[in-house]
């Protein structure tokens, strides 16, 4: 039974109270009513987070967290005691719990923090820290290599780019200078590892490279036409500022997929920016 994880487990019981689930060993935890449905039976294979509840015991629910162990998230701080403070973690009538000794910075009611999520060795219990250095970091275990797509997580913004946690492992780099399109702290998307440096550094870009770039560019910039009727006000002879404000690519990128629609015979420019072929 791994606490804080999704898993699939099978109704081995019921009772007044819900479903008992059991794993393959044998473990059960209770499925409480309001997660259960009037369809389900014994022998059924159910797919649940486990948790421990406000009264410790180790509970079962179909809904989904925000975060799970070994993630990074930015959550909602929704209380606080002389104890810590309690995150929103996406499970009703239950908060993650963010201790005082984890806590570094300020740590604000209604605004949000980035924590990463771990089981406590002693209570068993899903716990909060604000200090991720120890979960996340960069030496020769590497687990990514250039040109690999990965999990962006947006952790802290700098003066010259975004830090940012890819696969939930390591940190990454994002440089403002190659961004074109808004990020913001707590923002998870994909990405493509630009360059990993002797000191294991690594530079992520939000933008594939070489012919696969090209080619999620041609389908991105033909949604844009068909959500805006077929015409956008951008061609390759605009500004690169109002091209990324438009599309969200650079003028480079842009370019390249616009000449792949252009030989296909997709749209045609005009002079104040491109439009379908009808």
């Amino acid at each position: 039974m791994r606490t804080g994880e999704i898993q699939t487990l099978q109704v081995s019981r019921i009772s007044d109270f819900g479903l008992y689930l059991k794993d393959d060993e044998g473990n059960e935890v209770l499925l409480p009513n309001r997660f259960t449905r009037l369809d389900m039976k014994e022998g059924d294979e159910v797919e649940v987070f486990v948790y421990h509840d406000s009264e410790d015991r180790l509970v079962a629910s179909t809904e989904r967290p925000f975060i799970k162990v070994g993630e990074v998230a930015a959550l909602k701080v929704v209380d606080k005691s002389i104890h810590g403070a309690f995150l929103d973690w996406g499970l009703s009538g239950k908060h993650l719990f963010l201790p005082n000794r984890n806590q570094q910075g300020g740590v604000v009611a209604g605004q949000r923090t980035v924590v990463y999520m771990y089981v406590d060795d002693r209570t068993g219990r899903c716990v909060a820290t604000n200090k991720i250095k120890p979960f996340v970091y960069n030496d020769e275990t590497l687990t990514v290599k250039v040109n690999d797509e990965v999990d962006v997580f947006v952790a802290f913004e700098t003066p010259i780019g975004y830090r940012v946690v890819l696969n939930n492992r390591h940190w990454g780099m994002i440089y403002k200078n190659q961004l074109f399109r808004p990020i913001r702290i707590g923002d998870r998307t994909k990405g493509w590892i630009r360059k990993i440096t002797e000191d294991y550094r690594i530079d992520v870009s939000l933008q594939q490279t070489g012919l696969a770039e090209v080619e999620t560019s041609v389908v991105k910039l033909e949604a844009m036409l068909k959500a805006q009727g077929g015409v956008l006000g951008v061609n390759d002879k605009s500004d690169p500022q109002d091209v990324a404000r438009l599309t969200g690519m650079s003028k480079k990128v842009f370019k390249r997929a616009l000449g792949m629609l252009l030989k296909q015979g997709k749209v045609r420019q005009t002079e104040y920016g491109i439009e379908v072929i009808k």
